[in-house]
């Protein structure tokens, strides 16, 4: 598993954020993330489209570092941290696959897809969204 390399990884951002750091990591708002985390994700997906997995395996770790320095971001201004962030995926993953972590039972990609429409609605009802 990954993660000794992840730490180290959210380490590093910690420290370009930190005192002593880069100071272009330090004037990084979410608002300016925002931007970048979408031309990351628009790289990794033409990566994927030109099929060069070193090339997809590289945008992949921008794209993810671009989600830690979010995280970290969040984290100084008290809204949450990296450990939320892969604890509410996990969650949500778990509870969208009810038919491999629960009792429903899925034979199809259709009826993967409906158990995921109705607890994505069922969150969201949740929310008061």
């Amino acid at each position: 598993m990954p993660g000794d390399a992840f730490r180290e990884l959210v380490a590093i951002m910690a420290r370009l954020r930190g005192p002593g750091g880069c100071p272009w990591d330090r004037e990084q708002t979410m608002k300016d993330l925002g931007r970048y985390l979408r031309e990351e994700a628009d790289e990794v997906a033409k990566a994927i489209e030109g099929n060069d997995p070193a090339h997809v395996c590289e945008e992949l770790g921008d794209l993810l570092f671009n989600v830690i320095h979010a995280a970290c971001i969040a984290e100084e201004q008290g809204s949450f941290d990296i450990r939320k962030v892969i604890e509410g995926a996990r969650d949500k993953i778990v509870r969208r696959h009810p038919h491999v972590f629960g009792d429903a039972k899925a034979t199809t990609t259709e009826e993967v897809l409906a158990h995921w429409e109705r607890v994505k609605a069922e969150e969201k009802r949740s929310r008061g969204r």
